[in-house]
């Protein structure tokens, strides 16, 4: 069954002949361009979206493919209130516009040697599951929920929802990083709590769905348990394609335009000032700012052709850390909707090593032979995903980028390693492999060349301390004025919550409208 959009439809009486609004291009339809969309036409700006994809989302979007939909990215909302402000800041109501399905439990995850592990949204029931399977960590696990609750209060409502973009803005925020020890890695502060391999495993894992290797990010990213447990895990009804929809549905009745298939080549500078954008057909449009939901290494390297950049030069990008790269194996299979009793809507299967995997993936650069898988079944709370009585999947395993004198020839390794892969399924949906109906995989090179993700990272930049916050790109360029950066490459950093909080950021910098319509 192939996913169908709702109709969009601008409000009427929204502009003043009158009084002409300003002009904002945002470029990409990902989650944060929509998002900057959303609160630039809130703010009063005219905006138009352009993005070089056939559907909105951007790594959020989907491909329809024999009646099956695959979400193409991320497949979880983890802080629906995010969302619920943005809505309310732009005059409506979240809920009437996006339907959420909580999970519990939010996910599983699989060791080689038989256990597994449950989280939940009741704490009575997480207790219990903790007690049962790593009784001795008890004590620790309530201290790391401590731990995760101070850093969600200063990492995420705190220091995530205010600009980073002046050396002040980091520096008074400098106690709190040496109280919380920032300092710490995420792991390392996993192995402090407790003892048990398999439990760090669990309480570790979560940067690597921010692009970040658990050994080197800063600890202040536990706080992502504290947003599982406050918060709970929700699926989209309709797939994060449906909440990019919704998205664009409030742009356009914003008086907002969107712009598909088409291909911004460069960001037109005048006087030091952006000044509206060039499209790849040679097309100008013209604009009084514009916003980059690109990733800021393209758009530093790429889309900025004068005048010479001072501090996101080509070499300092090419110096900089990226996140890893992704290798995604989605499949359809037929018939199977009463296979597998026992997988939910997200299992965790951890190969034989865990550290050791992580040092061939961001160290070595170094295509291993085992592998640790994420599987996603949406077809488990989401009947539209797949034709009746069948089932959607995607399986994710963490590669390295492209970043390396020796990169991975994935037209060489790609039927290899997804052959590995299968071998590794296997063990969790067997006979899988004989019920395929429809199938496609991405890896890095995908990402670079649909994404313009640099590398071919999954994430970005990745959120190593001295790349997070001021160290990030800012959400107001450096090098031009009038250019406004969000997405998971800028402050505050990868994610769904962070994506759009990091235009909730743009909009405390950006000039009113009314200001700039007195000019026009």
């Amino acid at each position: 069954m192939t996913y169908s959009y709702k109709p969009i439809v601008p409000d009427p009486g929204l502009t003043d002949p009158g009084k002409p609004r300003p002009k904002a291009v945002v470029i990409g339809a990902g989650l944060g361009g929509l998002s900057a969309a959303m609160r630039l036409g809130s703010k009063g700006y005219q905006v138009q979206i352009i993005d070089k994809l056939d559907r909105l989302g951007g790594r959020g979007s989907s491909l329809s493919k024999d009646g099956y939909r695959f979400d193409l990215g991320p497949t979880i909302l983890t802080v629906p209130e995010v969302f619920q402000t943005l809505w309310k800041d732009c005059g409506y109501t979240f809920e009437n516009d996006v339907h959420l399905q909580a999970l519990d439990p939010f996910y599983e995850i699989r060791w080689q040697d038989g256990t597994n592990f449950r989280v939940f949204k009741d704490e009575k029931d997480m207790f219990a599951e903790v007690k049962s399977k790593f009784p001795q960590d008890y004590g620790g696990y309530i201290k790391f929920l401590k731990d995760c609750e101070k850093r969600y209060l200063f990492g995420f409502e705190g220091l995530g929802r205010k600009p980073m973009n002046k050396l002040w803005d980091l520096l008074k925020e400098i106690p709190g990083f040496v109280r919380l020890r920032a300092d710490k890695s995420v792991y390392g502060h996993a192995a402090s709590r407790v003892k048990d391999p398999r439990f760090r495993m669990a309480l570790s894992f979560h940067p690597l769905f921010i692009g970040g290797d658990p050994r080197r990010v800063t600890s202040m990213y536990i706080l992502v348990s504290h947003l599982e447990k406050a918060f709970g895990v929700h699926y989209v009804q309709g797939g994060v394609q449906a909440l990019a929809d919704a998205m664009g549905n409030v742009v356009k009745r914003l008086g907002g335009s969107v712009f598909l298939n088409q291909s911004v080549e460069e960001i037109l500078v005048d006087k030091g000032k952006a000044s509206g954008v060039k499209l790849s057909d040679g097309r100008a449009i013209k604009s009084d700012i514009v916003v980059s939901n690109a990733d800021p290494g393209w758009t530093y390297k790429n889309l900025i052709k004068k005048p010479a950049k001072s501090r996101w030069t080509d070499k300092r990008l090419s110096q900089s850390k990226w996140s890893m790269g992704l290798f995604v194996w989605y499949f359809g299979t037929k018939g199977t909707k009463d296979y597998w009793k026992d997988v939910g809507h997200h299992t965790i299967i951890n190969g034989p090593r865990y550290r050791g995997l992580l040092k061939d993936i961001f160290d070595k650069k170094y295509l291993a032979e085992d592998m640790s898988v994420y599987l996603h079944r949406p077809s488990s709370s989401d009947k539209t995903v797949a034709p009746d009585g069948s089932d959607t999947f995607y399986a994710l395993s963490p590669v390295p980028n492209l970043k390396t004198s020796n990169p991975v020839n994935w037209e060489e390794m790609g039927k290899i390693y997804k052959e590995k892969l299968r071998k590794v399924l296997s063990d969790v949906i067997p006979g899988f492999s004989e019920t395929i109906e429809t199938e496609f995989v991405l890896n890095p090179e995908d990402f670079l060349s649909r994404y313009l993700s640099p590398y071919g990272a999954g994430f970005s930049l990745e959120p190593r301390i001295f790349q997070s916050a001021w160290f990030r790109p800012h959400n107001v360029s450096e090098e031009v004025e009038n250019l406004f950066l969000v997405g998971a490459g800028t402050h505050p950093g990868a994610g769904i919550p962070s994506v759009v909080t990091s235009a909730e950021v743009m909009a405390k910098l950006i000039p009113d409208a009314s200001s700039i319509r007195t000019k026009l």
